[in-house]
């Protein structure tokens, strides 16, 4: 089941939105300010729905810092200010699709299904990640060596699931610590270095490089 996230102020709107998508049977969570939907970054939707004219975050911040923490999650981007604009400054920004307000619910819908099989055509509905000798089942959250299930902590499956979806990538620890504990965290970045520790000690297979002075990059064997 995808999860789709919605970002809408306007409570009326929001509603009948949120019954629309649910009744193609994804999982729906609506919020109605960004302070909201910064705090559930972590949760990692298949997609956010996010209108630009929010009471306290600006729509722009709200889609850099969901970018920055998940640059492969797709965003629809809604608006009823200058239509021009916000599209070309939305699609500059990374998001990947458009909506002008007023707008038919149905049509939100048809290019959610679009977007949805565009970006997830190739993953399965169950998708198994293949880990050299691990194997991550991301929908039941659990990791396999054979037969064998290993007991990680909710931020360590987070981690290890972020480095899976991100291989041979380099990734900083702000970029981690957004991932992983969310935007909002306040704290030491070393809380990073001490979840890599622990996922190394439980999984020492991995193959998870240290980039001195920057982050760490799970690298495909």
């Amino acid at each position: 089941m995808f999860r789709v996230f919605l970002v809408e102020d306007e409570v009326n709107l929001s509603k009948i939105l949120t019954s629309y998508l649910e009744k193609e049977g994804w999982e729906v969570r609506s919020f109605n300010d960004g302070q909201s939907a910064l705090q559930a970054m972590g949760e990692h939707p298949h997609l956010w729905i996010l209108d630009i004219m929010l009471p306290d975050i600006d729509g722009y911040q709200l889609l850099r810092s969901i970018k920055e923490a998940s640059p492969d999650v797709p965003v629809i981007f809604i608006s009823a200010r200058d239509a021009d604009l916000d599209r070309i400054i939305g699609l500059e920004m990374g998001s990947d699709d458009y909506l002008a307000k007023p707008f038919l619910p149905r049509e939100l819908v048809i290019r959610v299904h679009r977007l949805l099989e565009r970006v997830y055509k190739s993953t399965p509905k169950n998708p198994l990640i293949d880990l050299g000798s691990y194997v991550l089942d991301e929908d039941r959250r659990i990791v396999l060596k054979g037969r064998e299930s290993i007991e990680l902590t909710s931020k360590e499956f987070d981690l290890l699931l972020y480095f899976a979806r991100h291989r041979g990538q380099a990734l900083s620890r702000e970029q981690i610590i957004n991932r992983v504990w969310g935007v909002d965290y306040v704290g030491s970045d070393r809380v990073v270095d001490d979840l890599v520790r622990r996922l190394r000690k439980k999984m020492p297979d991995l193959r998870i490089e240290t980039i001195y002075g920057f982050g760490y990059r799970m690298t495909v064997k």
